[in-house]
């Protein structure tokens, strides 16, 4: 463009390095939309997306809502959170989570964050410095990726081991470890292998952490959404043996992931974080930050406080049911194997096995076909770390499952690889 003889010269560009650490399921279900066939007249089957609140089965409990309709309603909370409004809602987590711990929270263990993301963005903000790494679980969820590379903090993965139901490898975490090493991540319940660590697994990570002198991420987003043998158990209970930063938020046990309502809790009784200036600079990032909607926060302790046992039986109830047909479903089809049945969260991994179908090259390349085939929309295993795997969602309706297992089943029928005993329908 030529303005008066001469070649304008804009000096504004986009930042490259966030156009090179975008992953995220968001914009992977974009992309993957983009092959949808628009003439197909049935329902999109979503197995991409872990929101449940978007079913009626899996509705919020109407008591969840009056506390927010009231605090809406009241005018009283349509300001910036006061410090009385925080620390009311600070008290009332503090006192939640301390039920299943071993000593007394207290609010100024507490920070509320808009949903997990925010904690998430906060924590790798707060120890992102030169040469510094944090250890990562593989497969992961996308968001601590992203924001790593972003800000710049090397990220080296550990494998999560199928064979031992997605356990930590241990010997991996003290191989990858060095000075430079800041905390380890650990998910649980986790996203996305649906697997629950047991007491004395979590208590080894702890364990390792110590001997790494480095402090433990534990995002719990699924807490107690455990509906297998395994009960589950918060990773602060560990916090003497290492200093615990746990994540989470409402979305996913209260069913409403659109409230955007989540926090960063410490646990750690010895004050080692608050000695290496990890409490103050978390204060301080919150500090420039948007702080979560002041009338949910006005409402958490009445939501923290409700009976809700009935509400949260019927949710495992549903997600154990859904997790065993899914499971089923998917190891009767030859081009899939999941390796074990899921015991928590909402989502599974399952094995794309190539040598089952011809014309397909990765799992992304299945992706996008069963996408335009089948209306079938699955998160490729290379966009959680895993490179032919699928990530796969059992948070939805029952019978869109067993639809998109129907679907997929076709799938393969028309794409077995030729010669291949399994592809017989008859099987």
């Amino acid at each position: 463009m030529e303005m008066n003889g001469k070649e304008e010269q804009w000096k504004f560009r986009g930042n490259e390095e966030l156009n090179k650490s975008s992953l995220s399921v968001r914009g992977t279900l974009s992309l993957l939309s983009k092959h949808l066939n628009a003439d197909d007249p049935r329902p999109v089957v979503p197995f991409g997306l872990a929101d449940p609140s978007v079913y009626p089965s899996f509705r919020t409990s109407p008591s969840f809502v009056q506390p927010l309709v009231d605090a809406v309603n009241s005018g009283s909370f349509n300001s910036y959170p006061s410090s009385h409004v925080i620390l009311h809602a600070r008290t009332a987590l503090a006192e939640y989570i301390s039920k299943n711990l071993a000593y007394q929270l207290s609010p100024e263990d507490v920070f509320l964050t808009i949903g997990c993301s925010q904690a998430i963005e906060a924590i790798i903000s707060v120890l992102s410095r030169p040469a510094a790494n944090i250890l990562l679980p593989r497969p992961f969820f996308p968001l601590y990726k992203s924001r790593a590379d972003f800000q710049r903090l090397e990220v080296r993965h550990f494998d999560l081991i199928p064979e031992k139901n997605w356990e930590v490898d241990l010997e991996a975490i003290q191989a990858l470890a060095d000075h430079n090493t800041v905390a380890i991540v650990v998910i649980n319940p986790n996203n996305p292998c649906g697997s629950v660590y047991t007491y004395h697994h979590l208590k080894q990570i702890a364990e390792t952490a110590r001997k790494l002198g480095v402090f433990v991420i534990s995002d719990e987003v699924y807490a107690h959404i455990a509906f297998g043998k395994k009960p589950f158990v918060p990773m602060g209970e560990f916090g003497s043996i290492a200093p615990v930063l746990t994540l989470g938020s409402l979305s996913k046990r209260w069913s409403v992931p659109g409230w955007r309502l989540g926090w960063i809790v410490i646990t750690d009784p010895h004050g080692t974080l608050e000695k290496h200036g990890i409490v103050e600079s978390i204060r301080n990032y919150l500090n420039i930050t948007p702080s979560p909607p002041t009338f949910i926060q006005a409402a958490l302790p009445q939501i923290l406080a409700q009976p809700s046992d009935e509400f949260f039986s019927d949710l495992l109830g549903l997600l154990r049911e859904n997790a065993n047909i899914l499971y089923e479903k998917m190891n009767e089809i030859p081009c899939f194997t999941c390796p074990n049945r899921p015991e928590g969260s909402m989502l599974a991994m399952v094995k794309l096995n190539l040598e089952q179908l011809e014309g397909i090259s990765d799992d992304l390349d299945f992706c996008n076909k069963v996408a335009k085939e089948e209306s079938v929309l699955i998160i490729p295993g290379s966009a959680v770390g895993m490179k032919n795997w699928l990530r796969l969602s059992f948070g939805i309706e029952r019978c869109s499952i067993e639809d998109g297992a129907a679907r997929l089943k076709a799938f393969y029928e028309r794409h077995a690889r030729p010669n291949n005993p399994a592809a017989s329908p008859t099987c």
